[in-house]
């Protein structure tokens, strides 16, 4: 396997449905493994939009990545993607080895938006935890008002119907997609109405607010939680800074060791822009990132 020349294999087959991963070999021996996440509100999204940037300072730093798809919402609900999270760990540790020459014990978990969630959730549902977490403007509470009621944001955008939103998604379960129409008509439709929780839990937060606990990081935070790097525009209009800030108060009252980096006046996806890791404060940030995951790894 050569940088940026990735070998695709299937960490998961269910039925005809394979939910594939992306492994990318740094040039020499690697010292540890970063499991990549991609972000998308768990609705949309792909292995393939790893920033190449970013990959080419990973591999320049001596680590494997290997970027994985997972089950999208609705039509798969968030127990079917954490069991994938959980799958595409256990992948990397028991069959990755035999494929590649990592050293599985030192697994890292990055990434952005849904993906930073879900790396969160890894400190949580992932035996055994993972090395350290690194969640770019991810969320630890999937239940509260910003994503369980309408959103001021999203609302000053012409209204979508339900009909129009359900129009964009189907019903057989699929593990990866770039269709417009899935952020545009149904993700947008889900923030206008605060339903994002209830259509990709299955459970509503208003009626059922316990159900929520076990996906909620920030509520399952204890001492074994893995050190966790958080990194957070603060003009952020897609997930509040807030979100990264209870975290990191999460994290400071179990005694775990974190860092959180707020980039003042940084959009979401702050990272994401043409080569933004070319940019000042991207690239202080992306450093900090690199130093974290040598501290720990």
């Amino acid at each position: 396997m050569r940088a940026q020349h990735p070998s695709t294999l299937a960490y998961k087959q269910l039925g005809p449905l394979a939910i594939q991963a992306d492994v990318y070999a740094p040039a020499g021996p690697s010292r540890a493994v970063i499991l990549w996440l991609h972000g998308g509100a768990l609705v949309v999204g792909t292995r393939r939009s790893l920033p190449a940037d970013q990959l080419a300072r990973y591999l320049r730093a001596g680590y494997a990545v290997v970027a994985v798809d997972y089950r999208l919402a609705p039509e798969s609900k968030l127990d079917a993607i954490l069991e994938d999270l959980s799958d595409a760990c256990r992948w990397v540790r028991e069959a990755l080895p035999r494929l590649a020459p990592v050293d599985p014990e030192r697994l890292a978990v990055v990434g952005h938006s849904a993906g930073g969630y879900l790396a969160l959730m890894s400190g949580c549902c992932v035996t055994p935890r993972p090395q350290a977490t690194v969640s770019f403007y991810g969320y630890g509470d999937i239940r509260g008002p910003w994503y369980s009621e309408p959103d001021p944001f999203y609302c000053q955008r012409p209204a979508v119907s339900r009909e129009e939103a359900l129009g964009a998604v189907g019903v057989e379960p699929l593990a990866e997609s770039t269709e417009p129409a899935r952020w545009d008509r149904y993700y947008l439709y889900l923030r206008q109405n605060g339903l994002w929780p209830r259509e990709v839990t299955g459970h509503d937060p208003h009626t059922e607010p316990g159900a929520f606990d076990r996906y909620c990081p920030v509520r399952q935070v204890d001492a074994s939680f893995p050190p966790t790097l958080l990194l957070h525009g603060t003009a952020d209009t897609d997930v509040p800074c807030e979100q990264s800030v209870l975290m990191a108060e999460a994290l400071a009252r179990a005694g775990v060791h974190h860092e959180l980096v707020l980039l003042p006046n940084a959009p979401h996806g702050f990272d994401q822009e043409h080569s933004a890791v070319s940019a000042p404060a991207a690239r202080d940030a992306f450093a900090r990132v690199l130093r974290f995951l040598d501290q720990h790894l």
